[in-house]
């Protein structure tokens, strides 16, 4: 549920959706291929995300992974009181499912839902249930922003939903290494 509910917050104040809404209109007829695409590179990178987790895992004590959690929640609510860049469409050649599958896969490498999930994993006794709460989380915002497109994304208060999850995650972090610090 932790991996849920952040997935949520984070693709909500993520360029992820803004790629995805673009490609759902450059393959309009295909939408389906979309989504099946974006799942797959979604579920690639949170697994990637808990294998990480899980090689580090042994190496920390439990205070030191729920300062790691604390870190990664601070550093996505941080990161994302930046505003999005969104992207621009750019002549890639190839099929509707490659092209989905290596925008979202390149854009998810690395990125802060990655470092959630691998956070998370490493408390978990059951780390690919991280990767699963990551991934339905994601896809929660992700499916909505390909089926909508870009010119009905672009109507919602998206910043204002991104300065809301920046802050709820930003308060989050805060919390978790406070109470690891023990301090609260």
């Amino acid at each position: 549920m932790a991996a849920l509910v952040a997935a949520l917050l984070t693709q909500a104040s993520d360029r992820t959706p803004w790629a995805v809404a673009l490609l759902g209109d450059r393959f309009a007829s295909n939408k389906g291929t979309v989504i099946a695409a974006t799942a797959l590179a979604i579920a690639l990178g949170n697994a990637i995300g808990v294998a990480g987790g899980m090689l580090i895992a042994p190496a920390l004590s439990p205070n030191a992974r729920d300062l790691l959690l604390a870190l990664a929640l601070v550093s996505g609510g941080v990161t994302a009181f930046w505003p999005i860049k969104r992207a621009k469409p750019n002549g890639a050649r190839g099929g509707t499912f490659l092209i989905t599958l290596m925008t979202v896969g390149l854009l998810g490498f690395g990125d802060r839902l990655q470092f959630i999930t691998a956070a998370l994993a490493t408390r978990s006794a059951t780390p690919a249930l991280a990767a699963v709460g990551a991934t339905i989380g994601a896809l929660a915002v992700i499916v909505p922003a390909i089926l909508l497109g870009d010119g009905k994304l672009r109507r919602l208060p998206t910043d204002a939903l991104r300065l809301i999850a920046a802050a709820l995650l930003t308060v989050a972090g805060v919390v978790q290494g406070l109470g690891a610090l023990r301090l609260i």
